[in-house]
């Protein structure tokens, strides 16, 4: 069963940036085989989809996001990365990462948190 650990959540200022982190470990397959996508979810909301991407290399972004959000990885260190740069009051929420390859892994999620 994959592991993955989210860090790099925090408070931030309205038009801030923040670039969450996701370390993968206890891979049975190459990290590079997995599609990682970042989540979240916000107080008294529904989970939402934040951007995936695949191990095509294919990414796919939230309309919310656009723009301001970008997804990453690096397969030589198992990471996953979400750099979020002018951040929102409605950004804030507990953003998760997942792993879909054989088998489907989450993060314990981290808290992010856009206020002034």
């Amino acid at each position: 069963q994959v592991q993955l650990v989210e860090s790099g959540g925090g408070l931030v200022q309205p038009g801030g940036s923040l670039r969450l982190s996701c370390a993968a470990s206890d891979l049975r397959f190459a990290f590079s085989s997995y599609s990682m996508s970042w989540y979240r979810r916000a107080p008294g909301k529904e989970r939402e989809l934040v951007a995936v991407l695949s191990r095509f290399g294919t990414i796919t972004y939230a309309d919310s996001v656009k723009g301001r959000f970008t997804i990453s990885r690096d397969n030589a260190k198992n990471t996953a990365y979400l750099q979020m740069n002018n951040l929102k009051p409605e950004d804030t929420a507990v953003y998760y990462c997942k792993a879909d390859g054989v088998g489907t892994a989450w993060g314990q999620g981290t808290q992010v948190t856009v206020s002034s």
